[in-house]
């Protein structure tokens, strides 16, 4: 069964975090880590297939840096 429910995101907000300088940085080791896997995995999860992109997220969740930015950008 697939959650296809996505919270209320404000566009303006995570145009606003990506243009950080944390959000670049998350962006740049992105694609640094995989970033063809990952475009694939976007791909697969907008057709309902969300499960490349969990191991996609979990893979890059596991870099200690990546974790901690993404905590700065949590108190941004």
């Amino acid at each position: 069964m697939h959650n296809n429910v996505a919270p209320n995101i404000d566009p303006a907000e995570i145009m606003r975090l990506a243009k950080s300088p944390v959000g670049q940085r998350l962006l740049t080791m992105l694609q640094e880590s995989g970033g063809q896997e990952l475009q694939n995995a976007i791909t697969k999860a907008s057709g309902g297939d969300y499960r490349d992109a969990q191991k996609a997220v979990a893979s890059f969740l596991s870099n200690p840096e990546a974790r901690a930015l993404l905590e700065q950008l949590g108190r941004q």
